[in-house]
C-alpha cells in the first residue's frame, strides 16, 4: 500500500472533516476507454488531489480511503458513501496517515499512522536516487471507532508497522513491519496480541490481503539477487527507502506456509485484490509498457494462469477492490483529471465474461 503514486499526507486542518466530494456526475461513457470490457457505468467518486486505496467495509455500505486533498500536504484517512461520493475525516489530521481497513464487524477502522512522533508531515523521499517509496520508521497501526474517536495504538514496535489488513474470519491483521530489520509480512490478532512472522526472504513483503474464506494471503514482493542487487537493497532501506521498479505477486496459506509466485510478467506487478470467488485476482502492472510509466489493471488466475487485461486508460490505474458481491470495482486512475496530475477514485460495474 506504500506510495506507488507518490500519495501524500499532511497535518489537514481540523474543519476538514465535514469535507464532502463534490456530488458524482451520472456515469457517463467518455469514463470509460475502448476495450474496458470487464467494467461498465463509471462513475467518479472524488475529485482532485491524490485518492487511492479505497477498500469496501465487508457489507459493501462504505468505502474507506486515503487521501491528499486540495492544498493538504499528505494524506489523510477518510470515510465515503459510494452511492453519492460524501465523504468525512476520520483519521486525526496530523502526520501522516496511510493503509486504511474495516473490521470485519464494521464498527472500527485500522489505519497507519505517524501523528504520534510529530504532527507535521515527515520529509519527501529523495529522488536523487531515482524513483523510490519512503518506508517511514514512525508509522504505527492504529484503531479507531468508525467516526476515528476512541483511537488505540496497536504496535509498539520500533520502526515501520503499516499496510495493515484484516481476515474476513475476524481473527487475525497482516501487515509490514521492519522490526527484525527487514521489510516482512507479520500477522497479530485483532487487540496487536501474539504477533507471528510469516515471512524470511530478503526483499520487500507487503500489500498482503486474506482470501475470501481467509485462509490464503496474496502480497507483493520483491527478492534482491545476492550480490550487488541485495547490497543495493539493503542501504536504501538503510536510509529508509525502497525501490519498487520491480515486484511480482505471490500467495501462501494464512499460516506463512506454501508460498508461491503467481506473476512473472516483468516490470511492477502489485495492488493485488481477490476476487470474491477466491480463485482469481486483480492486480496492477506497467509490464505492457517499456518506459513503465502506464499501469493497467489485470486479473489471473492464483495459479498464474489465465492473465486478463481489465482497464486500458492512458497513465495510472490501480488499487482495484471487489465489492463483497462482486457487483462493483473501486479503483483509482489517472482518467478525466484534464490533464492534471490528479488521482481519483472511481467506481464500475463488473461484467463477468465481458
Amino acid at each position: 500500500m506504500t506510495g506507488a503514486i507518490g500519495l501524500a499526507c499532511s497535518s489537514c486542518a481540523s474543519e476538514e472533516s465535514a469535507e464532502a466530494a463534490p456530488e458524482p456526475a451520472e456515469a457517463t461513457a467518455n469514463l470509460a476507454t475502448e476495450g474496458e470490457t470487464h467494467i461498465r457505468n463509471i462513475r467518479q467518486l472524488t475529485s482532485g488531489g491524490e485518492n487511492a486505496e479505497a477498500y469496501w467495509a465487508f457489507d459493501g455500505s462504505r468505502l474507506i480511503y486515503q487521501a491528499k486533498k486540495p492544498g493538504a500536504e499528505c494524506d489523510q484517512i477518510y470515510i465515503m458513501d459510494p452511492e453519492t461520493g460524501d465523504s468525512q475525516l476520520v483519521s486525526t489530521g496530523e502526520g501522516r496517515t496511510t493503509c486504511s481497513y474495516f473490521y470485519p464487524a464494521g464498527d472500527q477502522i485500522l489505519y497507519s499512522s505517524t501523528h504520534h512522533h510529530d504532527a507535521a508531515c515527515p520529509a519527501n523521499p529523495d529522488f536523487s536516487l531515482g524513483y523510490v517509496w519512503p518506508i517511514y520508521d514512525t508509522y504505527d497501526v492504529f484503531v479507531a471507532d468508525i467516526d476515528g474517536s476512541n483511537l488505540r495504538q496497536l504496535t509498539t514496535e520500533d520502526g515501520y508497522d503499516a499496510e495493515a489488513t484484516f481476515s474476513p474470519t475476524g481473527d487475525r491483521i497482516i501487515f509490514t513491519s521492519t522490526r527484525d530489520g527487514d521489510l516482512e509480512l507479520y500477522s497479530m490478532a485483532p487487540d496487536g496480541s501474539d504477533v507471528q512472522r510469516l515471512t524470511d526472504r530478503i526483499g520487500y513483503d507487503g500489500g498482503a490481503f486474506y482470501s475470501p474464506d481467509g485462509s490464503k494471503i496474496i502480497w507483493r514482493a520483491h527478492y534482491p539477487e545476492p550480490g550487488p542487487e541485495a547490497d543495493d537493497y539493503l542501504a536504501l532501506l538503510e536510509q529508509g527507502l525502497i525501490r519498487p521498479g520491480e515486484l511480482d505477486i505471490y500467495v501462501m496459506d494464512a499460516d506463512g506456509s506454501n508460498q508461491r509466485q503467481v506473476t512473472d510478467v516483468g516490470g511492477a506487478s502489485f495492488a493485488p485484490y481477490w476476487h470474491p470467488d477466491g480463485d482469481r485476482i486483480l492486480f496492477s502492472s506497467n509490464h505492457h509498457d517499456e518506459q513503465g510509466r502506464d499501469f493497467d489493471i489485470y486479473m489471473i488466475n492464483v495459479d498464474g494462469t489465465g492473465l486478463v487485461r481489465i482497464t486500458r486508460a492512458d497513465g495510472f490505474d490501480g488499487f482495484p477492490v471487489f465489492s463483497p458481491d462482486g457487483g462493483h470495482l473501486v479503483f483509482a486512475s489517472n482518467r478525466n483529471n484534464g490533464g492534471t496530475s490528479d488521482t481519483n477514485v472511481f467506481i464500475a460495474e463488473w461484467v463477468e465474461g465481458g
